[in-house]
């Protein structure tokens, strides 16, 4: 889903976080394609199919469509590479009448687009096609499967896991004697995580900064509310559909302080300022950060950076907090409701869902599978051999806590935007939300 690039204006995604970990393709990466619909075009006997991805993760999808169409030589698929809005360009397509049959999903916007009619009911296929339904359930990660699931339909089934977790520099942690954490179950506290991360922070006698305890290459706004979570608090109630959300939670709010002060208060993080003119990958990938907040989608980057050692730890848990999560990052694949090759659609997604596609997945070392059987094999740990802390990944799924699943979810991101800004600048504290952002999206949820 990945490659650094800007994140898009003020008016972000709808997908804004996944855009701004899923880049769209450049260059040589652009040839693996078919032309983008253009009208859609080319072949009309072709299964056509929407995705967003960079030049790696294309590569990895080209050979699952390469084993499918292998195994399933009677059916055609013309791939549709989506640009900087995913929503809104299926919104465009699909208003026209020109609607791709199979369209990637992403967690916190597919329920839009359910709720206007784009997307077909799985539940309708699954229903036909009882011993694969009955299989991918024993399979499947449970929450994972039930991100998808909304007002009662299953619109999507997922294809990845893309929560997030702690890249560390091995190098900098063994010469100082640091072990982190190797399990989600095992993880810091907020208060061993500051402390780490401020014995990680050099500084020169001037007080420049030569090397960061912490570099964050997400979203700062969905980071620090993850922070949040991780204090104890679930983003919203109920997570599917929720009439309200959880921004005045005293636990909530006392996490993402603590997650803005890293950078404001005891500057082992850059602040926004700084990151105006440093690169958080680029201090990772040059060994100026010891840790970084990420997802798989940055492990290939991290991999081909010449002289940088790195390993995965887990998020730290907040003092009203069980344990430490990662948040449900997934994408899934979905059918259009009015795509005309509905049984063409249904069997690549079955195929990229199901063991044999999942199986490709986990070979590329591009993706973590969603399938246990993919995950826990021999095929993705051979692709990760330097990761000695294999279980951040393979356990990921399980300790992570889903996402607000709601037709809405665009407008609550912009306040989302509007309102941590202030926040993670040290201008204003989390305390605000109270007043602001807890009573603007309680109104917007209550009037969706």
């Amino acid at each position: 889903m990945p490659v650094p690039v800007p994140v898009l204006s003020r008016n972000r995604t709808r997908t804004t976080m996944r855009i701004e970990r899923r880049t769209f393709l450049r260059g040589a990466g652009a040839a693996l394609l078919a032309p983008a619909l253009a009208g859609c075009g080319g072949d009309d006997d072709a299964l056509t199919f929407f995705f967003q991805a960079n030049p790696e993760e294309a590569d990895g999808r080209m050979r699952v469509i390469d084993e499918f169409t292998r195994r399933h030589p009677d059916i055609k698929v013309r791939t549709v590479l989506s640009g900087p809005d995913p929503m809104q360009q299926m919104l465009t397509f699909c208003a026209g009448g020109k609607c791709p049959d199979v369209l990637m999903a992403w967690e916190l916007t597919y329920a839009g687009l359910a709720d206007n009619g784009v997307l077909l009911d799985l539940n309708t296929m699954l229903a036909k096609d009882p011993a694969f339904a009955a299989d991918l359930k024993s399979r499947s990660v449970p929450a994972l499967y039930d991100t998808f699931a909304f007002k009662g339909g299953q619109y999507a089934l997922p294809e990845q896991w893309a929560g997030n977790f702690l890249f560390y520099n091995r190098q900098l942690f063994d010469k100082a004697g640091v072990q982190p954490p190797r399990t989600w179950s095992t993880a810091w506290s907020f208060d061993e995580f500051l402390d780490v991360a401020k014995g990680f922070t050099k500084r020169e006698r001037s007080g420049k900064v030569t090397q960061w305890g912490f570099v964050d290459t997400w979203v700062p706004y969905y980071s620090a509310a993850l922070f949040g979570m991780n204090n104890g608090a679930p983003w919203a109630i109920p997570l599917s559909n929720p009439t309200r959300a959880n921004f005045a939670d005293d636990a909530f709010i006392d996490g993402v302080q603590f997650y803005a002060d890293l950078a404001n208060i005891y500057r082992v993080a850059p602040t926004p300022a700084d990151q105006q003119s440093m690169s958080t990958m680029d201090l990772f990938t040059q060994g100026k950060a010891a840790l970084a907040m990420g997802g798989h989608w940055r492990y290939r980057t991290f991999s081909d950076a010449e002289q940088l050692d790195f390993d995965l730890t887990a998020l730290p848990a907040g003092p009203k907090a069980c344990g430490a999560q990662s948040d449900i990052g997934t994408t899934g694949l979905a059918i259009a409701a009015d795509s005309r090759r509905k049984e063409q659609a249904w069997e690549f997604v079955k195929f990229a869902t199901g063991p044999v596609g999942q199986a490709v997945i986990a070979e590329t070392g591009l993706f973590v599978p969603v399938l246990n059987s993919a995950v826990n094999s021999p095929e993705f740990a051979g692709a990760h051999k330097h990761v000695a802390n294999l279980g951040i990944l393979t356990e990921g799924p399980a300790y992570s806590a889903r996402l607000p699943v709601t037709p809405v979810w665009e407008r609550i991101d912009a306040l989302m935007d509007r309102n941590f800004g202030p926040v993670l600048r040290g201008a204003a504290s989390a305390h605000s939300f109270k007043d602001g952002l807890s009573h603007d999206t309680d109104e917007v949820l209550r009037n969706q």
